[in-house]
């Protein structure tokens, strides 16, 4: 292979993400466990006591939920009253057969030999550097459990619309070039014969005023009545 066919070489495709932004630490549910997917599989996180732990949500003896299960401690007595919780060892029991699981190895207490849960890793890092780490590529975020509703909006006709401003009245000669566009006369432009006669055939408006002086020209002069003298 040569150089030109080298730099052709189609690149190879990256590698899956492994590492994924849950959520803010103030943002975690105050019962201290989260179930999330990711890539197909349901990962469960726990906070005990500010520390975080992540596991399969699998039990490996029936493949139970097993992140829905209690999170327990080993009791230890060292005679009778005496009974105490070891808080450095943190158990979670299967809710199907109650199989336990240290939550930070997946070791059973079962079946340790056959039987051992996937435990993953979780870490609690800084804003700064997830937001370069996500920018980057390297780091991928885990999708919401809800979507926003999406419309479709399109034009189906086209609307006259009317407005009220008051527009500018048009000149002269503004005023002739409307009369010839819409085919109406002017002084200047009569128009066609059909137009002339049409505009004959309108009765012409006479005002109210001089109706009422027409008719009161028409009557008879007024004469007063003969008084009587007293």
């Amino acid at each position: 292979m040569n150089a030109e066919n080298a730099t052709q070489a189609p690149a190879k495709p990256s590698k899956r993400l492994q590492r994924y932004v849950v959520c803010r630490v103030a943002e975690f549910p105050a019962t201290g466990r989260l179930i999330v997917e990711i890539n197909g599989r349901s990962i469960g996180i726990f906070n005990i006591r500010g520390e975080f732990f992540a596991m399969l949500n699998r039990c490996p003896h029936l493949g139970g939920p097993l992140c829905v299960g209690q999170v327990l401690n080993e009791i230890q007595s060292t005679g009778p009253g005496n009974m105490t919780l070891n808080t450095g060892q943190d158990l979670l029991a299967c809710p199907w057969h109650n199989w336990e699981f240290d939550i930070r190895t997946g070791q059973s207490y079962w079946d340790p030999k056959n039987l051992h849960a996937r435990p993953f890793g979780v870490e609690v890092e800084a804003g700064e550097s997830v937001s370069e780490q996500v920018s980057a590529g390297s780091v991928g975020r885990i999708a919401g459990p809800y979507k926003a509703e999406t419309i479709e909006v399109g034009v189906e006709a086209e609307y006259v619309v009317l407005s009220l401003k008051a527009q500018p009245r048009a000149s002269g000669a503004g005023v002739a070039a409307a009369g010839a566009a819409s085919g109406e006369g002017t002084p200047d432009h009569p128009g066609t014969a059909e137009q002339q006669a049409h505009a004959c055939a309108i009765p012409a408006v006479v005002p109210t005023s001089a109706r009422t002086q027409t008719t009161i020209n028409d009557r008879a002069p007024l004469t007063r009545a003969p008084q009587t003298e007293k």
